[in-house]
């Protein structure tokens, strides 16, 4: 089952010249299998305890559960696809349901409601999260017009699809 752990924060000490007397790293751990999360989770404590004892100094490791696995409910994401499909083209509007390493609070609205989480296409560049990107806001009109005619379609009593 594949994993991802990132340490994306870095804090010790205040000078150049003086030892710190500690060090907090921080970031994200992420799987697509919540056991294997629990596991990555215990082994990390262990290993940072390890560690620490090695050089005759102390670990702690506090790990928060921020997000559930996000999953798209199918027959959400199908009918989402049917209108992206219908504005952009059938060429521009891709279903892929491989998974993403990625982690959004919307995963827990998704555990009560049905729905589904999209991604709007901006074009080339970094993508999010780079420090070079930069959002493209001619995609604005195209992300909302989206999210309007899915709320239209979806609110429409006649509709037949789930």
């Amino acid at each position: 089952a594949a994993a991802t752990v990132s340490i994306t924060r870095i804090n010790a000490g205040s000078a150049y010249n003086i030892i710190p007397e500690s060090a907090h790293l921080g970031g994200t751990i992420r799987s697509f299998d919540p056991d294997i999360g629990t596991l990555i989770a215990q082994r990390m404590s262990v290993i940072a305890s390890a560690l620490a004892s090695g050089f005759g100094v102390s670990a702690q490791t506090e790990i928060k559960r921020m997000f559930p696995v996000l999953v798209n409910s199918q027959a959400q994401a199908e009918a989402a696809m049917a209108i992206a499909a219908a504005m952009v083209g059938a060429d521009l509007a891709r279903f892929d349901p491989r998974p993403k390493g990625g982690s959004e609070d919307f995963a827990d609205m998704l555990q009560r409601v049905p729905g589904a989480y999209l991604f709007v296409g901006q074009g080339e560049g970094p993508a999010l999260h780079n420090p070079h990107y930069d959002f493209n806001d001619a995609a604005l009109p195209i992300g909302a017009s989206l999210l309007a005619r899915i709320a239209q379609d979806r609110t429409n009593p006649d509709r037949t699809q789930p």
